[in-house]
């Protein structure tokens, strides 16, 4: 690498994209496309990141497979900052990281691999992104990866509700971060640290609602209570949980008898929450019975669905009262909310795959979201992305797509 482009790497690795763009911004030549693409991706401009970066490794030689690993790497990182997700394993992503091994490029090996677990966090596979971290080893890592390393730890924690290692593992980026002394990966990692002292959720018991933080719902959730979580739709104790995401109406029952405990539910009045009717039929009234049944079914380990003369009641097994976990935000469009609350723009396809939900149901949320005003759209058809202005005052964590806690 000539004195010219070392001086452009220094400045990206600084957090400097003018600076690098000064010196690479009119050469053509591949090193400096590479360069040039990366700085574009520090300013935000994605797309034309993508088309340099892209041009870069088709301009690097036969033999420079390390040069076109690095590039892959790169256009990996910010396709995922465009929310540009698909689903399955990417390929040469893990090519790419394969080939840096090999070459003994363990910094650039190490960030592929960051990139990689990042990605499963999007996709909501937790499970998949926290063996994936215990197989990295941050020791002597350079301080930019270092506290990426620990601001992805930070995150896993946050989304399995666990403060303590969270807030522990973010003041060890805060630290590496000083190190670093890039003034953006400062800026993330505060991000993340306040998202432990905003409300992340409404805890409802009796009838009466209070803002919890991610603390205060971590020790609900290992309380003795019987926790209604709407926020990821599970019902349970610490012993037990029973997962209701893709059923509903069940939800809707369960949650409507645990907000009432310990009173009980008039059924006209669940089939209106779990129904959306505003007039109880017949009809209505005997699909009523058929969805307590299935909900008792449900709950049975946990809790019990008892008829009451006017309707019914949620009884807990062992627990010694109920609590409800409600969302900071409500209603169908929520989780799509949650996931734009970033500020980013996204694409229908990725909200559907971050989701796990049809494009179809993404696409009425998000007209109904439009609707009332919060959400707005960018370009057409296939190039055709959403965005929300970040929400200010809580955290919607608890609503980002994640695989059931229990």
């Amino acid at each position: 690498m000539d004195i010219l482009l070392a001086a452009a790497a220094r400045a990206l690795a600084s957090g400097d994209p003018v600076g690098a763009l000064k010196v690479v911004g009119l050469r053509g030549d591949a090193p400096a496309l590479a360069l040039h693409g990366i700085a574009m991706a520090q300013l935000g401009e994605l797309a034309r990141s993508r088309e340099l970066l892209q041009r870069a490794a088709r301009a690097f030689a036969p033999g420079e497979a390390v040069a076109r690993a690095r590039c892959v790497i790169a256009r990996a990182e910010v396709a995922l900052a465009a929310h540009d997700l698909e689903p399955g394993p990417d390929r040469a992503l893990d090519a790419a990281i394969a080939t840096l091994d090999a070459r003994g490029d363990r910094r650039n090996a190490l960030h592929g691999r960051l990139v990689a677990i990042r990605r499963h966090l999007w996709l909501g596979q937790i499970d998949l992104a926290e063996r994936a971290l215990a197989g990295i080893d941050l020791r002597g890592a350079p301080a930019p990866i270092a506290a990426i390393g620990e601001l992805v730890a930070a995150t896993i924690a946050l989304r399995r509700v666990r403060t303590g290692p969270a807030r522990a593992a973010l003041d060890r980026a805060r630290a590496a971060a000083a190190r670093a002394g890039i003034p953006a990966l400062h800026a993330e990692i505060e991000h993340a640290r306040a998202a432990l002292d905003a409300p992340a959720a409404r805890a409802i018991a009796s009838g009466a609602a209070r803002p919890v933080r991610l603390d205060e719902v971590e020790a609900i959730l290992g309380s003795d209570d019987l926790v209604v979580d709407a926020c990821r739709r599970t019902v349970g104790d610490r012993r037990r949980t029973a997962v209701l995401t893709r059923r509903p109406v069940l939800f809707a029952l369960a949650r409507a008898l645990a907000e009432a405990w310990p009173r009980d539910v008039a059924r006209d009045a669940l089939i209106a929450s779990a129904f959306d009717v505003r007039r109880a039929n017949d009809s209505h009234r005997a699909r009523l019975r058929v969805e307590i049944g299935r909900l008792r079914r449900e709950l049975r380990a946990v809790a019990d669905v008892q008829a009451t003369a006017p309707g019914f009641a949620l009884t807990p097994r062992r627990a010694r009262s109920i609590v409800v976990l409600a969302p900071p935000i409500d209603g169908p469009g929520a989780a799509v909310l949650a996931l734009l609350a970033d500020g980013e723009s996204w694409s229908t396809s990725a909200l559907a795959l971050a989701l796990g939900q049809s494009q179809r149901t993404v696409q009425r949320a998000l007209s109904e979201l439009e609707a009332r005003a919060q959400v707005e759209s960018r370009g057409s058809a296939r190039a055709r992305r959403w965005l929300a202005p970040p929400i200010a005052g809580f955290t919607t964590m608890l609503l980002l797509p994640a695989a059931p806690i229990g």
